[in-house]
């Protein structure tokens, strides 16, 4: 018998079908998923991969491959690590991705440790990753065989301990390949379909999250204005905006006009062309390195800005104040404060940063 794993399970496909291709692998496999963010009484039975009817899809998926299953509470990490994060991002004017957090303080941090104490040597997810231990003896991430899928950008920020304690199977699989495995099985979420959302705020309006989570602070309406501080309009408040951005400006130009800038200091919103969206230099901070233990010289790397760009090549550079700067050699649109910048050389994570 290989060493026990812990399974995050999500009540998903992915995570379901993942327990199983571990536990075929020889795996003392145990389930669990977290509680992150729902209420002890709720009824709801939304809320994606998090909410309650997960708990439900994971444990018949545990029972039917015949594996221990537990949930366990996180709720009060993942509403200091995540829920408060998010809060704290808007107001400052910035757009965050709460999975990225929640995938480092949470789902691998805190699940790692809870995962020690149960004697499991790893814990896996059903993410479509890969990881590698390369050359230099460090582990990185490494695309998925399906790019459609792929999952890498929003796990850069995993530390060293955390990817040579995690095993990711599903990396291996196309999406199709995965449902196929799940539908022979007969499993119970064989034909769910994937989550979307931001699994806290199903409704998808994060200005009445915002709202609700910290009243009195939010700002109010404010000046739309050019870069030159000409005022065009009334905005609803910042937290309604994201670099950018087109529709729901509720402003009459006579042509298209996008959010280029958000101003928290003085509650304004810069509205300018399409052309003013685009950038060939971009700098981030809060770095972690991957692949590379850290960056001593310039280099050209493939750089995505956010998680369905495509991605640029670019030439990245460390300044004295350890933030990195990427030189690109063709302009980016919409590189937004508070979303990651993650750097790829070939298929592996080098690295990445909080676009600042």
């Amino acid at each position: 018998m290989k060493p026990k794993v812990v399974v995050g399970m999500s009540g998903g496909v992915d995570s379901s079908v993942a327990a199983y291709l571990l536990k075929e692998q020889g795996y003392d496999v145990i389930g669990v998923t977290m509680q992150l963010w729902q209420e002890e009484d709720a009824t709801k039975e939304d809320g994606g991969s998090c909410g309650l009817s997960a708990v439900d899809d994971a444990r018949k998926v545990a029972e039917a491959l015949k594996i221990p299953y537990y949930v366990l509470n996180f709720q009060k990490e993942f509403k200091c690590q995540v829920m408060d994060y998010f809060v704290e991002e808007y107001l400052q004017g910035r757009t965050p991705n709460p999975c990225i957090m929640c995938n480092r303080h949470v789902k691998w941090e805190v699940l790692l440790n809870r995962a020690k104490e149960l004697g499991a040597e790893y814990i896996a997810t059903g993410h479509y990753a890969r990881i590698d231990r390369l050359p230099n003896g460090r582990f990185a991430i490494r695309n998925s065989v399906t790019a459609s899928k792929d999952q890498t950008y929003a796990l850069y920020k995993l530390t060293q301990f955390q990817l040579s304690h995690t095993l990711m199977p599903a990396g291996d699989y196309t999406k199709d390949e995965i449902r196929d495995i799940a539908k022979r099985l007969g499993l119970p979420v064989a034909h769910k379909p994937d989550s979307q959302e931001i699994c806290f705020v199903p409704d998808q309006d994060y200005a009445a999250f915002i709202d609700r989570e910290a009243t009195g602070r939010v700002p109010g309406p404010g000046n739309f204005v050019t870069a030159e501080g000409k005022v065009l309009g009334t905005h609803k408040g910042i937290t309604h905006y994201t670099i950018g951005q087109r529709r729901g400006l509720e402003i009459a130009a006579g042509h298209r006009i996008f959010v280029t800038e958000i101003r928290p200091r003085t509650n304004e919103v810069v509205l300018g062309e399409n052309e003013d969206t685009f950038t060939d230099v971009v700098e981030c901070d809060q770095v972690n390195f991957m692949a590379i233990e850290d960056l001593t010289e310039s280099r050209r790397v493939l750089a995505k800005i956010r998680y369905n760009h495509k991605g640029e090549y670019c030439t990245i550079e460390k300044k004295a104040d350890g933030r990195v700067l990427c030189t690109f050699e063709r302009p980016v649109r919409a590189s937004t404060p508070g979303q990651a910048v993650v750097f790829y050389e070939g298929e592996h994570v080098l690295g990445g940063g909080t676009i600042c």
